[in-house]
């Protein structure tokens, strides 16, 4: 967007020129951005087809005289005399601010370029003044006949250059500010040549082409500005923003380790926090960061970015203590009491972060964040009667009533709509939360198809209605034919359903050797096949997608899947290798600490380090239903049957219809002398199993629960005859 963050560009533009009349500036300036608004209607026809100055309505007097056919001899003393007189009017219109000295400052430049039109230094000046009494149109028709009898002229570049920079700053993306970049563009292009060792100008123009989306060119200028002045950490950290941007974050560390840390600043240190930050690096970033506050105790946004990455790397409590001192330094800072707000809800403190978010609501009454997350809260406590109004208004606030939408609006109202749609599921009104999802589909998007559709699917099969699951992708690949992502869990679908060996054989054909794709395949093949049972066939393309990850993230997750594969085989040692191999590589991998923990407590083995590893998991996703499952469970083979009845009954409320909390709720009530009670739990934990496809049942637990289920019937039957 064009008219974010254009201000730093107006910034440079002053630091890098020569300044005349400081104090008539400084005035004369908040005139000329107040003023842009005309300037912007008229700027490109003045470029194209120069206009006389009378027909501007800010013009008070004759427009500029243009050269004659005949040179005429210049007349300096009389232009002098004019010039000093103009000079005396512009000083007091900087004490007293009176528009007709301004206008007389303006007739007396006339006259000293009349009595001498060769000075380009009295034609640049009329123009300047122009620009600083907001005579926007009039200093660039004037400029513009400068640089047409000079084009060498740097000064009346500069002009132009500095005007056109203001009105992008004071423009919208769109209505013409793209005609108004490509315009400071083509002057900062000719400036730099004009004056090739301006590291400021270099800097300035690689801004406008980063802008203007030419990244390859702001880098060349970035790289030009770094090399005309190797120690000016604005070169060097414009440059290592770029270079973030690109995805480069190895050589945006390059450029700013190259700068020795005697010699670096808080700015500096700044730029190196992001920059680890990008690669998630978050310790390095956090050391970063801590110098920067070291150098710079004021310094918010390095506190702000010392508290985003404590939390990335899982200290929740030491970034909500920077979070604090953000909001004591700056109690109107509405995005810190969200930020707040998302570490108490993470910590499971649902009062705490409603708290912070009504602090927030109050000062940004326009804001579409603070509402959407109190929804979200709203929904981890259950409380749905309550989120789908919120949801509701936001969609109704941001409807079209002609149905079309941005790009950037469509995004937002696909989140929305999805968010909505959970709230509904969540609920069990999986009517509406289906009509929801279908409202993504049709924004028209591939993306918000693809989206829509998989939330389709996956309501289907929470409902355990697996035909209309599998109906749904059907549909999906019809709508979306190119989609691969799409194909791939109409297979996963059907090989559910017992067409195993198509549906394989349909994924394989999907390779096409492209890496990335390729990995993504052979990760299918492997969930497909650990589903089946097909375990050595499952550990085979888990080998084989390995060999194609690249990035960390990926190879986590193969590790994750070839523990969950293990873990099924019953190979529970190995299992347990893969899950710490990915914890060590990632502490807070909630999903990777809830599998490990469960199974050793399913196992009933280090039942302590079982419990350990799943508080974290329930830490990081204190609503999660299936973790709260897990931590009833080690509870109850630790003994502590009070906190184990707690979490299994928090988790049924999470999950009401899962098998597995079912019977983990029937154990406990056995154990704690409730055999009515735990026949029913086991009974429905029976009936969901049937519900279920094959792939999601071992029968060996049907087994298990069925005999519990007969032998509690029995026990209960005897009892009633007793009576």
């Amino acid at each position: 967007m064009i008219g974010i963050g254009i201000q730093f560009l107006v910034c440079a533009a002053i630091r890098g020129r020569r300044i005349f009349m400081k104090k008539q500036f400084a005035i004369a300036s908040i005139v000329l951005l107040g003023s842009s608004s005309f300037f912007l209607t008229q700027v490109v026809t003045a470029q194209d087809q120069p206009a006389h100055a009378a027909d501007s309505p800010a013009a008070t007097a004759a427009p500029a005289q243009q050269p004659t056919a005949k040179a005429k001899t210049p007349d300096r003393a009389a232009a002098y005399y004019h010039f000093a007189l103009a000079h005396m009017y512009e000083e007091q219109v900087a004490t007293y601010g009176r528009s007709e000295l301004a206008n007389k400052a303006i007739e007396e430049y006339r006259a000293a370029i009349d009595a001498d039109p060769t000075s380009a230094y009295l034609t640049s000046g009329l123009a300047e003044l122009y620009a600083k009494t907001g005579r926007i149109r009039d200093a660039v028709v004037e400029a513009q006949d400068i640089i047409k009898r000079d084009p060498n002229n740097l000064e009346a570049r500069r002009l132009l250059g500095r005007i056109y920079l203001r009105s992008l700053g004071d423009m919208q993306s769109g209505s013409g500010s793209e005609s108004i970049l490509k315009l400071a563009i083509e002057q900062y292009e000719q400036i730099v040549k004009l004056q090739p060792d301006s590291t400021d100008d270099h800097l300035l123009l690689g801004r406008l082409y980063r802008l203007n989306n030419d990244l390859q060119k702001a880098e060349t200028e970035f790289k030009t500005a770094v090399k005309l002045q190797p120690d000016s950490e604005e070169a060097v950290t414009t440059l290592a923003y770029l270079y973030n941007e690109l995805g480069d974050t190895a050589r945006a560390t390059q450029v700013l380790s190259s700068v020795p840390n005697t010699e670096r600043s808080a700015k500096l240190y700044s730029a190196l926090g992001y920059t680890y930050e990008q690669q998630k690096q978050y310790k390095e970033a956090i050391e970063a960061y801590r110098h920067a506050i070291e150098m710079d105790r004021d310094n918010l946004d390095a506190i702000r970015g010392l508290a985003q990455n404590l939390l990335n790397d899982g200290q929740t409590d030491a970034a909500l203590e920077q979070y604090k001192v953000i909001a004591d330094a700056n109690p109107e800072d509405a995005q810190t009491y969200v930020r707040i707000a998302e570490i108490y809800r993470k910590q499971g403190k649902f009062d705490l972060a409603l708290e912070n978010l009504k602090k927030a609501e109050t000062m940004v009454q326009d804001s579409v964040e603070v509402p959407y997350n109190i929804a979200a809260i709203y929904q981890a406590q259950g409380r749905y009667d309550e989120a789908i109004p919120i949801m509701r208004d936001l969609l109704k606030k941001s409807e079209k009533p002609d149905g079309k939408y941005s790009a950037g609006e469509k995004s937002n109202r696909a989140v929305f709509l999805e968010r909505l749609g959970t709230i509904y599921r969540d609920q069990g009104n999986n009517p509406a939360a289906i009509e929801v999802f279908r409202e993504i589909v049709a924004l028209g998007g591939d993306d918000d198809v693809e989206r829509g559709y998989q939330q389709i699917i996956d309501t289907w099969r929470d409902a355990k209605e697996w035909q209309k699951a599998t109906d749904a992708a059907q549909e999906a690949v019809r709508k979306l034919p190119a989609s691969r992502d799409l194909k791939m869990v109409l297979a996963a679908q059907q090989a559910d359903m017992g067409e195993a060996d198509k549906a394989l054989k349909d994924v394989h054909a999907m390779l096409t050797g492209d890496t990335d794709k390729d990995r993504q395949v052979y990760i299918t093949l492997a969930q497909m096949n650990t589903r089946l049972r097909r375990f050595s066939d499952a550990e085979q393309a888990l080998d084989k997608a390995e060999a194609l990850a690249t990035k960390p993230d990926d190879k986590e997750y193969i590790w994750f899947l070839r523990g969950s594969t293990y873990e099924r085989e019953k190979r529970y040692s190995d299992a347990e290798t893969q899950f710490k191999k990915v914890l060590a590589d990632d502490p807070e991998h909630a999903s990777a600490l809830n599998y490990l923990g469960y199974m050793l407590a399913d196992q009933n083995t280090k039942l302590e380090e079982a419990l350990g590893y799943i508080k974290r998991a329930v830490d990081l996703d204190p609503a999660n239903g299936a973790y709260l499952d897990s931590l009833g469970w080690a509870y109850f083979r630790l003994g502590k049957y009070e906190l184990a009845e707690d979490n299994l009954l928090k988790a049924s409320q999470k999950i009401n219809t899962d098998p597995t909390v079912l019977d983990h709720l029937g154990d406990l009530y056995q154990k704690t002398g409730r055999l009515k009670l735990a026949a029913a739990n086991w009974e429905r934990a029976l009936n969901e199993w049937n519900r279920t496809i094959s792939a999601e049942v071992d029968p060996a637990d049907t087994a298990r629960v069925a005999k519990k289920l007969d032998s509690a019937k029995m026990k209960l039957a005897k009892e009633e005859g007793a009576k």
